[in-house]
């Protein structure tokens, strides 16, 4: 028959019989503190800050703010300038080179504010931790409230130590 619509496999209603991308939202954990989840009132302003990463939490990020992780819904979102932000979110260990410009951030953030270690770089120094060129680790630094460990993290990880902080 020339003409017809058929549904089916390759039909007009195929995403009615196809799996949804997205799934169920972990459960939020329970915020480090009242202090920040008081101050925060279920919305996220984040400025990343890469120290000296390979780049492989900055992929896990991107899709954790991605349409199928979706941090955005539980309201967290990515900022341009720290002077915007209600924290930081660092990935990498720390280098000679940027800890002068983590300094800077950290000083133009507005104050109380919180402090994101994901990765393991961040978290403990991960496999860059005696490398010529770093400096320290995060810790040595600043205090981080928030570690998301992993080689990278997985984005689900990542959204949910975010919503911790949310408490959405």
């Amino acid at each position: 028959m020339r003409g017809s619509r058929r549904s089916g496999k390759n039909g007009p209603l195929r995403s009615l019989f196809s799996r949804p991308v997205t799934g169920p939202s972990p459960e939020p954990p329970e915020p480090p503190d009242a202090l920040n989840k008081a101050r925060l009132h279920g919305s996220l302003q984040l400025r990343h800050i890469d120290v000296g990463s390979c780049n492989g939490c900055e992929l896990e990020i991107a899709s954790a703010l991605g349409p199928k992780y979706d941090a955005p819904q539980f309201g967290v979102r990515l900022v341009a300038s720290p002077r915007h932000a209600d924290g930081l979110l660092v990935t990498g260990v720390v280098t000679h080179n940027m800890i002068g410009p983590l300094h800077q951030t950290l000083a133009a953030l507005p104050q109380p504010s919180v402090i994101v270690a994901c990765g393991d770089c961040a978290v403990n120094g991960g496999i860059f931790k005696d490398a010529y060129g770093v400096a320290g680790t995060l810790d040595e630094v600043v205090s981080p409230d928030v570690l998301i460990p992993g080689c990278p993290p997985h984005p689900a990880a990542i959204v949910q130590a975010l919503r911790s902080l949310t408490g959405r």
